[in-house]
């Protein structure tokens, strides 16, 4: 089967403009993209959707993963490019991993609530822990998370020990003052 190389060249240029295009909403954040460096990402993208079996059609998920992801306070350029393309593949992993009963929405905003408030910007904590439990729960049937837009539901599977202040005050209470 012949392609049609000015196809595939068309649609590669509108990717990229669109990524680049995202710029304008992300340097008030300190982030942006070169043509190079959307380029990187948009092959990286491809080389995780072979792997992964997936197949997309339209515009993808990059551009609303920058979108949601920009604000991050644990985000700047110097980690800007290799945040991205992990948080690519950790998409498309759990994309799969939640055979899919999770609209796009849901996962990206359930991914950025744990990148900030739990894993405080640790992509292995986010993937390994987070998202590992949450697909667990997902393809055991859970689908409480319909409804919420993926927003508050992973402390309903965390079994992690989380820092408790009234705990501490009462530790160091019985420590100074015995």
């Amino acid at each position: 089967m012949e392609k049609d190389w000015t196809a595939v060249f068309s649609q590669r240029q509108n990717q990229l403009e669109r990524v680049i295009g995202a710029n304008q909403m992300t340097e008030r954040f300190g982030l942006s993209l070169t043509e190079e460096e959307a380029g990187l990402i948009l092959e990286e993208r491809q080389k995780t959707l072979r792997e992964q079996r997936r197949v997309e059609f339209g515009e993808g998920i990059l551009t609303r993963l920058i979108y949601e992801f920009c604000d991050s306070e644990y985000l700047d350029q110097s980690n800007y490019v290799e945040t991205l393309i992990r948080l690519q593949e950790i998409f498309y992993l759990y994309k799969n991993e939640m055979q899919d009963e999770l609209t796009d929405d849901e996962l990206l905003h359930l991914m950025k609530e744990q990148f900030e408030l739990l894993c405080f910007g640790d992509l292995e904590y986010l993937e390994s822990t987070c998202l590992a439990a949450f697909s667990q729960a997902v393809r055991a049937g859970y689908g409480g998370y319909r409804g919420t837009d993926g927003r508050g539901e992973y402390s309903r599977f965390d079994e992690e020990k989380r820092w408790d202040h009234e705990l501490y005050f009462e530790t160091l209470k019985e420590l100074c003052w015995g």
